[in-house]
């Protein structure tokens, strides 16, 4: 019997782990599935630019996949026994159930309102390809009417900061408002917050620090201290939150959802359960969580992966270095911002600004889709094979297993 492994999400983290798994571990005994919601890797990293008008990739996973033997089955994640090693899915088709003996968790993050009203009914968001579609739709909308239009983007992290500056550079008959909750760029040093200054100053970006915004209506957003902005576009990017199915599921989780794992991401309550990505709190070495991010995803992945391999074929598990020693921030094509940091996660004095920090920015995006979409470079002649069977389970008391489902021969 084939040990069953199986890789909830197809994003940096999951796309990542399930093709190095196929590398490393043997066809002849190891059935790798991946389930993911679209048929399509999403690029998340290059959705802002996507939303302005950009056009990126979007690579078909069945193409992905292709030479790895892996099964893709799309369909959208409702359930996780773990007690019975189930995962319950739907799909066109209905759906069904597929068994494991090793399960990877990547279902990664989507955005958090935070409660705030009107958030879900009027805000449009770039975590995700449709709706970041959707944005792009509203956007040139805006663009036909020739009058302009007013876009208010909320919340100054990274994604915020790169998508009021896309709109910005790509579409400048529209006016562009970042409201940040404190001051504009307080993760990064001095310099770095002067440079962030001058490309919102340049860009036209009307910066609102210290906001709170208390609602979202249809044309405007409401703050604390009674200001209404204008917005023909609100753009929320206040924030993630990750999926509550873990959680429902019994496993242990953060106060936050994310999964609770050991030092080589395999869970604290259920030891045949991996996470990566978003999904997971991973502490660093620093003895902080590493942040949600795409080097986050690299590395919470390549510890998966060694250490599934390494219990699986007997081998020692190496321990891989969890460190998160940059923030890179695109302004536009043509200018950014890369910030060292240091062990405590604080912004070091020196940046790196300008058109050098725009290009290593494009470099960091253009190599993590090349690692993910090229899963079967540098295949080893001779890939490991589990040292044992694994271990029987009882049938799960909800349903039979779901049907196979296709291979990326």
């Amino acid at each position: 019997m084939k040990h069953r492994i199986v890789v909830l999400g197809a994003g940096y983290a999951g796309a990542y782990t399930a093709g190095n798994l196929a590398r490393r571990l043997s066809p002849e005994d190891t059935e790798i599935t991946v389930v993911n919601a679209v048929p399509e890797f999403v690029q998340r990293l290059r959705l802002h630019r996507f939303a302005a008008g950009g056009e990126i990739r979007a690579p078909k996973l069945t193409d992905v996949f292709a030479g790895t033997g892996i099964r893709l089955r799309v369909a959208r994640v409702t359930a996780v026994a773990p007690e019975t090693r189930v995962v319950a899915v739907a799909d066109a088709d209905g759906g069904g159930l597929l068994r494991y003996d090793t399960l990877v968790y990547a279902l990664g993050s989507h955005v958090a309102d935070h409660g705030v009203p009107g958030v879900a009914e009027h805000a449009f968001d770039v975590a995700a390809r449709p709706s970041a579609l959707r944005l792009r739709a509203r956007l040139d909308d805006l663009d036909t009417r020739g009058g302009g239009g007013a876009v208010v983007v909320v919340g100054d992290g990274l994604t915020g900061i790169e998508t009021a500056a896309e709109i910005a550079e790509a579409r400048p008959g529209l006016s562009v408002t970042l409201v940040a909750r404190g001051e504009l760029g307080a993760r990064l040093s001095a310099g770095g917050r002067a440079h962030l200054r001058r490309a919102c100053d340049r860009l036209g970006i009307d910066v609102r620090e210290h906001g709170c915004v208390e609602a979202v209506e249809a044309t405007r957003v409401l703050c604390a201290d009674g200001t209404a902005l204008a917005s023909d576009a609100t753009v929320w990017a206040a924030g993630f939150a990750v999926d509550p199915l873990a959680a429902a599921a019994g496993l242990e989780v953060t106060e936050n959802g994310q999964m609770v794992v050991d030092r080589t991401m395999r869970s604290v309550s259920h030891s045949n359960v991996y996470a990566v990505g978003d999904s997971v709190c991973a502490i660093g070495g620093n003895g902080l969580p590493l942040p949600m991010s795409c080097s986050s995803a690299g590395s919470t992945g390549r510890q998966a992966i060694d250490a599934i391999v390494g219990r699986l074929t007997g081998r020692k598990i190496p321990l891989t270095e969890l460190v998160y020693t940059f923030n890179h921030i695109s302004l536009g094509r043509r200018d950014g911002i890369l910030q060292p940091v240091d062990d405590d996660a604080q912004a070091k004095p020196a940046y790196v600004g300008g058109r050098e920090a725009a290009l290593v920015k494009a470099g960091v995006v253009r190599v993590a889709l090349w690692a993910t979409v090229h899963p079967t470079y540098g295949l080893p002649r001779r890939r490991h094979r589990p040292a044992a069977a694994p271990e029987a389970v009882k049938d799960p008391s909800w349903g039979a297993s779901g049907e196979d489902a296709p291979v990326a021969a």
